[in-house]
C-alpha cells in the first residue's frame, strides 16, 4: 500500500532517497509519487502548488 504524506517539506526530503517521481495531473488535483527503494509515497495538491513542488524535488520526474 502506498502511504499518503500530507507535509510538502517531508516529501521534498523523501525525495533524496528517491529513485523516481511519477507526476499525474488531473484537473482538480495533481498526484506526484515517489518511489523509494520499498515502499511508494503520495503527495495529493492543488496545481496552482505543484510546479513549486516540483522544482524543488531531488530525483528522475516522470510525466504521466
Amino acid at each position: 500500500m502506498p502511504k499518503t504524506i500530507q507535509d510538502i517539506k517531508d516529501f521534498i526530503e523523501l525525495s533524496k532517497s528517491a529513485t523516481e517521481c511519477r507526476i499525474k495531473r488531473k484537473r482538480d488535483a495533481v498526484k506526484i509519487k515517489l518511489r523509494t527503494k520499498n515502499t511508494l509515497y503520495v503527495l495529493k495538491i492543488e496545481p496552482n502548488e505543484a510546479e513549486e513542488v516540483i522544482k524543488k524535488i531531488k530525483c528522475q520526474i516522470i510525466e504521466m
